[in-house]
C-alpha cells in the first residue's frame, strides 16, 4: 500500500507541477491532458494544476503512516 500511495503521489504531483509550468510558460508538455475535455474544468486550468501537485504531496506524505512491508 505505501508504494502504490508514493507512486501515486509521484505521478500526480509531476502531472500538476508539469501543467503549472506548461500553462505558465508554454514550454513544458502536459501529462494529463485529458482532464481538459471536462467541460467544467475550462479555464480554471491553473487551479486544477495546483490542486493535482498538493493532492500529490499529500498522498506522498500520506504514504509515510503505513508500514512498509518486506
Amino acid at each position: 500500500m505505501k508504494k502504490i500511495l508514493e507512486v501515486a503521489g509521484f505521478v500526480l504531483f509531476v502531472a500538476g507541477a508539469s501543467g503549472l509550468v506548461h500553462e505558465v510558460t508554454g514550454w513544458m508538455p502536459k501529462f494529463f491532458g485529458f482532464l481538459q475535455l471536462l467541460p467544467f474544468l475550462r479555464g480554471h486550468e491553473i487551479y486544477m494544476n495546483i490542486v493535482l501537485a498538493v493532492v500529490g504531496v499529500a498522498l506522498m506524505a500520506a504514504s509515510d503512516r503505513f508500514p512498509r512491508r518486506v
